[in-house]
């Protein structure tokens, strides 16, 4: 009896993937600061030479809910006061039921508009492709009450809902965003799918999909000097990030801690009308290689059952080479950008 019950659950669980596939939604990193590029595309261009950046998010493990890997190149052209960077996503919902990859190409420019304020606007182009596996999928009419998914004899229940014609769609996708800082602080604005793509593999005869909703973001920091040496190797970076996308929405707050080569993090996520998740972070930098670990405490109905949220990330900076140290001084970066170097 118990493992009809939690065939069932599972069951129940699939079913509510196949409402990601009508009203999808972007995966949004607990270390959003790791990967700039996901988070507004004025970051391009936030170090001289290359920056490298991946990901990997695991949330809610038990329920095989969601895994996300990223990658992602940038640099900037300072000569000409330009960024350019390169990302690459893949977003895997229910163990391969849907999948959503993702190829962007960013570009930005640098605005000084005093000695002590610059901006920075950003534009992304890119194209998405989702993927559907529909044999994975489980609906409502081949559940049986006593036998589950199986009959009598112990074959598969057929099910009477209509394959889609194709489980393949690709579509171009566009977002911009502005950053606008100081030595001590910086405010940002991002929109993503501002054209809403349709990513839907339902005809849209169904009434079913209106297109991807334009995810929204407002972030703001500082960047808290603790020393006073040249390197500036202590720092807190207290931040705030707001995330609309749709009907879903979501406030992270908390800090990030430099000390040497040791970072570390605390933050909370009120997503909706409910507490979601309590984010600890910990890492450690050395040279231009940088490593993060980050685990989401589940905070809502789900806590005790998800399994909450693991996330690694790693990036390489190579302005950290000896040799782009010293350049870098002699320019003289004036922003609050340590924590997403």
């Amino acid at each position: 009896m118990v493992s009809k019950v939690l065939k069932f659950i599972l069951i129940c669980i699939n079913f509510l993937y196949l409402g990601d596939v009508i009203y999808a939604q972007d995966p949004v990193y607990s270390q959003f600061y790791a990967s700039p590029l996901q988070l507004n595309p004025a970051f391009a261009g936030n170090t001289y030479n290359p920056f490298l950046a991946f990901q990997y998010r695991n949330q809610w493990p038990t329920l095989n809910a969601y895994v996300t890997y990223s990658a992602s190149y940038d640099q900037s052209i300072s000569d000409l006061n330009i960024g350019t960077g390169l990302s690459l996503l893949s977003d895997d919902a229910g163990g391969g039921i849907y999948k959503t990859n993702q190829a962007s190409a960013f570009f930005s420019y640098n605005i000084e508009i005093n000695n002590n304020f610059h901006s920075k606007i950003g534009v992304e182009a890119g194209y998405i492709q989702t993927q559907l596996n529909w044999d994975k999928l489980i609906f409502l009419d081949q559940l049986d009450p006593r036998y589950g998914t199986l009959d009598a004899s112990g074959k598969p229940n057929f099910s009477n809902e209509k394959r889609p014609d194709d489980l393949t769609k690709g579509v171009l996708d566009f977002g911009a965003g502005i950053l606008v800082y100081s030595n001590t602080a910086y405010f940002g604005f991002s929109a993503k799918h501002i054209t809403s793509p349709d990513v839907s593999l339902y005809s849209k005869n169904n009434n079913l999909f209106i297109g991807l909703p334009t995810r929204l973001t407002l972030h703001t920091g500082m960047q808290i000097n603790i020393d006073n040496n040249s390197h500036n190797t202590a720092f807190v970076s207290p931040n705030v990030m707001y995330v609309q996308q749709g009907e879903f929405s979501q406030v992270n707050g908390g800090a990030y801690f430099g000390f040497d080569n040791i970072f570390a993090g605390g933050w909370y996520r009120y997503a909706g009308k409910n507490s979601d998740a309590l984010i600890g972070l910990i890492g450690f930098q050395k040279d231009i290689f940088k490593i993060g670990y980050s685990y989401d405490i589940t905070l809502s109905g789900l806590s005790g059952n998800s399994g909450g949220s693991h996330e690694l990330s790693l990036t390489l900076n190579f302005d950290n080479t000896e040799g782009a140290k010293r350049k870098r001084r002699m320019k003289d970066m004036q922003d609050c950008f340590k924590m997403f170097r």
